[in-house]
């Protein structure tokens, strides 16, 4: 799961961990560096994950939905990873827009 992590000044956050799970920076001013679109990359491919688990999730829990609690807890725990990972990326790009 996701957790609020306070911005470090000058700093940007990655999305990703360490080894050892703590949160990762960047010290760079140049948005185009290798880690800063690598960066940008992958929090679009989190916001792309999240939109089609959305699309696949939306039609599985209307009122003719008949899913076994293996299946209903699959899709929940797939949204709930994806949830996390959109809710990561809002704080990052949160970050970055009050260091500006």
């Amino acid at each position: 799961m996701s957790e609020a992590t306070e911005a470090v000044a000058g700093l940007r956050r990655l999305p990703w961990k360490s080894e050892s799970g703590k949160p990762t920076f960047l010290a760079s001013d140049d948005p185009n560096s290798m880690l800063a679109l690598m960066a940008d990359q992958i929090e679009e491919q989190h916001l792309t994950n999240a939109t089609t688990i959305l699309g696949l999730v939306q039609p599985m829990y209307g009122p003719d939905a008949r899913l076994t609690a293996s299946e209903a807890l699959f899709m929940l725990r797939r949204t709930a990873e994806c949830l996390a990972d959109v809710v990561d990326v809002a704080r990052m790009r949160g970050e970055r827009l009050d260091s500006e």
